[in-house]
């Protein structure tokens, strides 16, 4: 993923190594930045961070206990540490084991891990992001972790994750949201290749519904991709993974690059202004990809020479497809925005979609017959990790963040031997 610019607090972004890439079951990292083969390089650009208003972060708030060991931290600073965190995260105790059990990893995300967990009274699984505060204030990323729980909170529909949830100990933040075994739409098209062309025209109407609500709201995703798109028990989509969104107001302008470089519109990649008329762009990449098993365009190294190719390159659409979806692909992949398909009333019209009731009801009736056929597929597991190591989970103890305080009263947990933060960070000034 990548990121530049001075309208969102997220100013920076780390590298890992192919071996850290997240299990894809359930509950997305908040960010990873490196990127399957098949999705080409990653590169890191930041500058000075800033607040979601535009201003500087606020620098005086006080780190919590295990960011400065050669001081105790007065009563007072634990608290101020906790009050930066309000309203977005309340404060209270994780539930004890005789409520909810931990499961398991679902993944490594930016900060720390992504848990499955179990809630015994309901008998139900979900996915709890345990972020530790010191890194989220080390980051400059204060303002953008509770943007995101601000717009997760604004949507319940039924092609996007739910967020179910969220608080702080004294120590953490946890975000729960809905457990997705069934992973996501990457897993299936590495295992599948491509898809049909009336397979496609279901993930495109349940993704194009989502991507309406959001808009309607003044919320653009700004990372739409296969990863990030999970996939319920029936195998219908569930748009995830809101930590790039923002809100704008009408007429409003982003202008912060960001995304995954291979999604990206034009107007991203040069650096704005842009709105959320990228996200469709976005979405003409993703169905393009899944009708032709490839990506239109190679990732380029960086954002200025995959922006002199996007521009370039024709996107010629396979002469085996119908019509009707090279007719839709070319009005997404139109690279002046203002003639830009991008909006839901327009992309229900098109005759790709003729026939095709966008009633979220009627779209999710029947099981996708070919998401839980792949399902049991004897790669799915392996194409589901896609190369993630788990041997840095062996002597994780899960008990230890969970037990952090919520009162500046109680007995700390020490976090010395844990290794929550994110990897060796890689960032390019520009």
């Amino acid at each position: 993923m990548f990121l530049m610019g001075n309208d969102v607090s997220r100013n920076y972004k780390r590298i890992e190594p192919a071996a850290q890439r997240r299990h894809s079951l359930g509950f997305l990292p908040n960010k990873l930045v490196s990127i399957n083969h098949r999705l080409g390089h990653s590169a890191v650009f930041s500058r000075p961070a800033v607040g979601l208003d535009g201003r500087p972060p606020t620098s005086n708030i006080p780190l919590p206990p295990e960011a400065d060991s050669k001081t105790s931290p007065t009563k007072t600073n634990t608290l101020a540490f906790i009050s930066v965190f309000l309203p977005e995260f309340p404060q209270r105790r994780f539930p004890g084991p005789d409520l909810y059990q931990v499961q398991g990893f679902i993944a490594k995300g930016s900060f720390g891990p992504i848990l499955k967990v179990k809630d015994l009274f309901q008998e139900k699984s979900y996915a709890v992001k345990v972020l530790p505060k010191s890194e989220i204030m080390k980051r400059g990323v204060l303002e953008q972790t509770k943007e995101e729980v601000i717009i997760q909170r604004q949507l319940k529909h039924p092609f996007i994750h739910n967020l179910q949830d969220c608080w702080q100990t004294k120590q953490h933040l946890f975000i729960m949201c809905d457990y997705c075994d069934v992973g996501d739409l990457h897993t299936y098209w590495l295992l599948k290749g491509k898809f049909e062309e009336e397979e496609v025209q279901l993930f495109a109407a349940e993704l194009g519904s989502a991507l309406g609500f959001l808009h309607d709201l003044g919320i653009a995703h700004r990372d739409v991709k296969m990863e990030n798109i999970l996939l319920s028990d029936r195998g219908h989509l569930r748009l995830s993974d809101f930590g790039l969104s923002r809100r704008l107001k009408r007429g409003g302008r982003l202008f912060t690059i960001c995304g995954t470089i291979q999604y990206m519109a034009p107007e991203v990649l040069r650096g704005g202004p842009y709105n959320h008329g990228a996200d469709w762009w976005s979405l003409g990449i993703l169905l393009f990809s899944l009708v032709t098993g490839e990506f239109p365009v190679p990732a380029e190294p960086d954002h200025r020479s995959m922006f002199n190719k996007v521009n370039d390159f024709p996107y010629a659409i396979p002469k085996t497809s119908s019509s009707a979806l090279t007719f839709l692909l070319s009005e997404l992949l139109c690279k002046n925005p203002a003639n830009r398909l991008r909006n839901l009333e327009c992309f229900k019209m098109q005759a790709f979609f003729r026939g095709t009731s966008f009633d979220s009801l009627i779209l999710q009736k029947k099981p996708v017959k070919v998401i839980l056929e792949l399902r049991t597929h004897p790669d799915w597991a392996a194409k589901a990790i896609r190369g993630l190591s788990l041997e840095y989970l062996d002597h994780f103890d899960c008990d230890r963040i969970l037990r952090s305080p919520t009162t500046p009263t109680e007995q700390s947990p020490s976090l010395v031997d844990m290794d929550l933060s994110p990897g060796t960070e890689q960032t390019c000034e520009t």
